[in-house]
């Protein structure tokens, strides 16, 4: 009879040890994805566009882009940050928005991308884009870098 109630309480205690380790597994994973959250809620969305800018340029500089370079303010036809990775050079407009960006972005890209003889020219925003935008960026070959993408650029930090 000893011997099967041990077998028992070692089971029981194997259980709550997994039971608590599960909880600690969990626990971590959701105190990080808050952490997280809250850092991309609280960065980039109270940024002035400038600010947005410099913020978008550094991030293509931490994911292996050469060459950066944030244009200047006005007169800058569209495009926002110059940049090269991979032998490939991109013109890039940045929107930081309170609402989804539509065409006329798209647009500003596609004239950036040529003014600057630029092979690859994207739009890089806080929001999401409208369908009309996503629809004359696929007939435009723009690159479009949502909130989404650029999140998920900002967790392989």
């Amino acid at each position: 009879m000893g011997g099967k109630m041990d077998q028992q309480l070692i089971l029981q205690v194997g259980g709550i040890g997994a039971a608590l380790l599960l909880f600690a597994i969990l626990a971590w994973a959701v105190l990080r994805a808050g952490r997280r959250h809250s850092r991309q809620d609280n960065s980039f969305d109270q940024m002035e566009g400038h600010e947005f800018e410099r913020f978008c340029a550094q991030l293509l500089k931490q994911r292996g882009f050469v060459e950066v370079e944030v244009t200047r303010g006005s007169g800058d036809f569209g495009v926002d940050v110059l940049a090269e990775k991979d032998g490939v050079t991109y013109a890039v407009q940045c929107k930081r928005y309170d609402a989804p960006v539509g065409v006329k972005a798209v647009q500003e890209a596609c004239a950036g991308r040529e003014y600057y003889d630029r092979m690859v020219g994207a739009v890089m925003t806080n929001q999401y884009f409208t369908q009309p935008a996503v629809e004359a960026a696929k007939r435009l070959k723009i690159l479009l870098w949502d909130r989404g993408y650029m999140e998920s650029m900002m967790e392989e930090e």
